[in-house]
């Protein structure tokens, strides 16, 4: 499987502006800037699309987990927090409720940490990868 996306930068690094696009087109010609990147301005930015991309592959490789231990999820919510510093992407913590019938927390907790270290985003990123999970 291979996925691609598109940016489009025109102008200078701070006046300048640019547009993401996804082969899916569920990004299609996003607004991106410095002001979006750094300061508060309309439109995304990469590490905003990292902690989305985080959030969603962890949530998925956790719900595989615990589907194969043969527990029935209602739902599972993961906030993800990037941490830029010197332009580096330092951290990624991941913060999560589920609602998962008949699992025990120390089950939840061992599963958590194996989506942790095992998505495919988690592997690719070269920063402290956390995470903070509660069953509600």
């Amino acid at each position: 499987m291979k996925r691609n996306a598109t940016a489009v930068w025109n102008g200078s690094l701070k006046e300048g502006a640019g547009k993401l696009t996804t082969q899916s087109t569920t990004l299609k010609d996003t607004q991106y800037s410095f002001k979006s990147r750094f300061e508060e301005g309309v439109g995304t930015n990469p590490e905003e699309l990292i902690a989305a991309a985080h959030a969603g592959c962890f949530t998925m490789q956790l719900s595989a987990y615990i589907s194969e231990e043969g527990f029935e999820i209602e739902s599972i919510e993961t906030k993800c927090d990037i941490d830029l510093v010197d332009g580096t992407i330092v951290t990624s913590h991941l913060m999560l409720q589920a609602k998962i019938s008949g699992i025990t927390e120390d089950a939840f907790q061992q599963l958590v940490t194996k989506a942790e270290k095992n998505c495919p985003i988690s592997k690719v990123l070269n920063a402290a990868i956390s995470s903070t999970a509660s069953l509600v």
